[in-house]
């Protein structure tokens, strides 16, 4: 997508304007002029206590918001070497995203409790599957709250949904490709966690502190203004093509502790005009279950 058409309305041949699909971004007064119409995912979360995020949907939640788990509805089964959240089956998630209500040119609108963290997991699913339109609510429910928009409580559903997902191999990269990389120039590695657990300074979850040999580090949190609002995209664009150094987003691949929070660095990099990167969703929690594999601590190189 190029920078340039971001905010594009596009027009009918008549002169008057069609809706336009939103695909990275929405901000609060434009789901407020389309509740009841979208279809909106909550996608509340707490990597410490799995059910927190349902029970904080249950108490608060944008009108005709439906929930949706990072565990439960984003990640598939365990082995403990595959993974904190791996991908679930395409046909497990097929049931998932009908059960949401999403179809065919659905508007989505995926949000959590404030910065995006697991809502953009939720948003890149359905973007490599094949359903373009679906975007992110800029500042989440703590922007929506703060201007004291409308809320509700208790347990919503929609109407089934028909989209089909598809496999996307071409996103993704396994553990084995990394590994095999690791001294290719050409090939970028970019973290998504905080530099205390990039550097190897603390590790609170995994096997091992530190990260893959290589990486560079950007935190997901440098993609927010003060707000919790997401960076201008001609701001996002000029940080991470610093950060590319003049390689195509093409040959990046993110990853941070369990392939949650890198999705929100493959949202900011888009909305930035720069697709195409692809995600190492085992991340960290499956590179360090293998303690034969290299660990690199301190800062990034």
């Amino acid at each position: 997508m190029a920078l340039a058409a971001v905010n594009r309305k596009p027009t009918h041949p008549s002169g008057k304007l069609v809706p336009v699909s939103h695909t990275t971004l929405v901000s609060t007064d434009t789901l407020a002029a389309h509740l009841g119409t979208w279809t909106v995912i909550d996608c509340q979360f707490d990597l410490q206590r799995e059910n927190q995020g349902h029970l904080d949907y249950l108490v608060r939640h944008v009108p005709h918001a439906v929930y949706a788990s990072v565990a439960h509805d984003m990640a598939g089964p365990r082995t403990g070497t595959n993974g904190r959240h791996p991908l679930p089956s395409i046909e497990a998630f097929e049931r998932t995203v009908r059960r949401l209500g999403v179809s065919p040119g659905t508007q989505v609108v995926v949000y959590d409790q404030g910065s995006g963290l697991f809502a953009s997991r939720l948003w890149w699913m359905l973007r490599a599957a094949g359903h373009e339109t679906v975007a992110m609510l800029d500042g989440g429910l703590a922007a929506w709250v703060a201007e004291g928009r409308p809320t509700r409580e208790g347990e919503e559903s929609s109407p089934p949904g028909t989209f089909t997902p598809r496999t996307y191999p071409e996103r993704l990269v396994d553990v084995h490709t990394v590994a095999a990389g690791l001294s290719a120039p050409e090939r970028l590695l970019v973290d998504a966690r905080g530099p205390e657990r990039f550097e190897g300074q603390q590790e609170p979850i995994d096997r091992a502190a530190g990260h893959i040999p290589g990486a560079v580090n950007h935190y997901y949190q440098w993609n927010l203004a003060e707000g919790g609002r997401m960076l201008p995209p001609e701001r996002l664009r000029e940080v991470y093509e610093a950060l590319l150094a003049g390689r195509d987003a093409s040959d990046v691949v993110v990853y941070c502790g369990s392939g949650v929070s890198a999705c929100h660095n493959l949202l900011a990099m888009e909305r930035a005009g720069l697709p195409g990167s692809k995600l190492f969703v085992g991340s960290w929690s499956e590179w360090s279950s293998d303690p034969s594999r290299p660990v690199a601590t301190g800062p990034a190189r």
